[in-house]
């Protein structure tokens, strides 16, 4: 099946069978290629996961040769917004088709992501109708807690991950998301990763490893 959003896919080695799916949003200016390198130590650990990592649906304004899931080149917050409810509308679309071709439900699907990846993925899996098994953000925010508030139909747990030095997502937002979370009864667990900016380190790979498998398998 071709998926509306160009992926890389990670199946399951030996033919496996795939009970569960995490899906991997990538930062802005990213590509799924960049994001699907988690994959390659999380795997060992999950046998019977896919892993689908998208570019998203718009070329990076700053980056052509990267993606984008909203434009980042205006600094309007409801400008900003509008267009990330627009790339809700493509990625619950592209997981619907996931969901389909996998015979998944969304219990066994884990959605995760980085910077701009990370913020679609607290939208996209509060404001289902249904409970994902978990999301896992890292060095992102809320886009917009009020209307988060409005839409939100589940409680999905969560856990998010930020560098104690990132300079281009200040670290007070993942304070403001725990609090916001916490008020919403949303099961949120928190790890700030000393002497790390805007990245992934092993550190953060592995306490995020961890926490799928302790979700995957409850």
């Amino acid at each position: 099946m071709t998926f509306c959003l160009d992926s890389t896919i990670i199946k399951p080695e030996n033919n496996a069978d795939i009970n569960n799916a995490i899906v991997l949003l990538h930062g802005y200016g990213g590509d799924g290629k960049d994001i699907s390198m988690l994959s390659f130590n999380w795997k060992r650990f999950m046998p019977n996961t896919i892993f689908i990592c998208p570019n998203g649906h718009q070329s990076c304004e700053i980056n052509p040769s990267g993606y984008q899931w909203f434009d980042l080149t205006k600094d309007d917050p409801d400008y900003v917004l509008e267009q990330s409810i627009i790339a809700e509308k493509k990625i619950n679309q592209f997981l619907n088709e996931i969901k389909d071709e996998y015979k998944l439900k969304n219990e066994k699907i884990c959605l995760s992501g980085f910077s701009q990846g990370c913020m679609m993925i607290i939208n996209v899996g509060l404001t289902s109708k249904d409970e994902y098994n978990c999301l896992v953000g890292f060095s992102g925010k809320i886009i917009n807690q009020n209307d988060l508030k409005i839409r939100k139909k589940n409680s999905s747990n969560i856990l998010l991950i930020h560098g104690e030095k990132d300079e281009i997502v200040s670290p007070t937002y993942l304070l403001e998301a725990k609090d916001f979370l916490l008020r919403e009864n949303v099961n949120v667990e928190t790890h700030l990763i000393k002497n790390c900016d805007h990245n992934i380190p092993v550190e953060a790979s592995s306490i995020a490893l961890n926490y799928i498998l302790k979700k995957l398998n409850s």
